[in-house]
């Protein structure tokens, strides 16, 4: 199997990465030698296989990009865009908001707390509109409702009457 093996002077074990064109990096401390690199590998082979044989098997999968210099350089734009978005679809809906903050979330798309405080995922300026859309109005449907109830998804089906369909294809992003 190849992969590509990165010292780092930051790193205090192993870590082994598969990422969605299937490739495989492995992050080592400074001074590990090769043995325990191969050895370290061989024991999560299995792991690492099922993970290529997924990345192989399911190409559509895209994966939107990290990091805090990119989250700092689009904060300002993600705000501006998820604003227009939320007056657009708030429209139809006319619900109160406190604030809408874009933070560098790790593994969600969006929140809505108990004081109406619409959060988002500086990511969602990557993804298509439609999905950006969806996002926003689910978002915003959680100020009516703080759950997934059968009412909480038809107010969200007053403006995305396509939501099934584009929370499948959501669900093919990776964060």
């Amino acid at each position: 199997m190849d992969y590509l093996v990165r010292k780092s002077l930051k790193a205090r074990r192993l870590r082994i990465t598969v990422r969605c064109d299937a490739s495989v990096v492995v992050t080592v401390p400074r001074f590990f030698s090769q043995n325990i690199v191969e050895k370290f590998l061989a024991d999560k082979a299995g792991w690492i296989l099922r993970k290529v044989e997924y990345f192989k098997r399911h190409p559509q999968i895209l994966r939107i990009g990290r990091g805090r210099r990119e989250y700092k350089k689009l904060k300002n734009q993600t705000v501006a865009f998820v604003k227009e978005k939320i007056a657009e679809i708030n429209k139809l809906y006319n619900f109160s908001f406190n604030r809408i903050c874009v933070k560098n979330h790790r593994s969600r798309w969006g929140s809505c707390s108990k004081k109406g405080n619409l959060n988002f995922n500086y990511r969602i300026f990557h993804l298509p509109v439609e999905l950006a859309e969806y996002i926003v109005a689910h978002e915003l449907c959680h100020l009516r409702e703080l759950n997934h109830s059968k009412s909480f998804w038809s107010l969200v089906a007053r403006a995305i009457p396509d939501y099934k369909v584009l929370r499948k294809k959501l669900k093919k992003v990776i964060l």
